[in-house]
């Protein structure tokens, strides 16, 4: 069992004949009347996203999740296919059940596919991924006394913000929990 002050992203859990992982959660503390926990919610099996508030002593079961390291191998047009480093077997999932899992994802990486009951809900990427700056605008002298940042599109099509010195075709590290740049590499 667990109970919703424990929640974080990424917990799963059952309630009313549904499987749900938090999304984003917070805990409110009014200034008047009981402190709560206000949620979102993904339904695994739908893959349907819903807000719910919980108060912090509610319990629920936990559910249970098998966490499998694959190989991302290629996309092709609505496939992605992983393989198992075991087993050698292809898993080709549609665009519906990756969704933004591989925006830091380039071929031959791993990453782990989450399974409820036999089916794959979700795509864990590394944490932290190197990837190659491809386009990004040149930074002018004297913008760096706020810490300034410009917009970078890496080798992946995924765009973030990279500080000014960072160029095109220089390899940085992102935290792919928040899709924030780390350091140059």
């Amino acid at each position: 069992m667990i109970s919703a002050g424990e929640f974080r992203n990424g917990i799963t859990f059952e309630q009313d004949g549904n499987v749900y992982q938090v999304v984003e959660f917070q805990h409110v503390k009014p200034g008047k009347g009981a402190a709560f926990v206000r949620t979102k919610l993904k339904n695994v099996i739908t893959g349907g996203v819903v807000e719910k508030t919980f108060r912090p002593t509610e319990k629920m079961p936990k559910a249970h999740i098998d966490r499998k390291t694959m190989q991302y191998l290629y996309s092709d047009e609505d496939l992605f296919y992983f393989m198992d480093l075991e087993s050698y077997e292809q898993i080709p999932l549609n665009s519906e059940q990756v969704g933004d899992a591989l925006k830091f994802v380039k071929e031959n990486m791993e990453v782990l596919l989450l399974f409820y009951k036999g089916n794959v809900f979700g795509i864990e990427p590394p944490n932290f991924v190197e990837l190659e700056i491809t386009d990004t605008e040149p930074g002018f002298k004297g913008d760096t006394a706020t810490g300034a940042t410009k917009p970078a599109t890496l080798e992946t099509g995924a765009t973030v913000n990279v500080p000014l010195f960072v160029g095109p075709g220089e390899t940085i590290r992102i935290d792919t929990r928040t899709g924030e740049y780390m350091e140059r590499v």
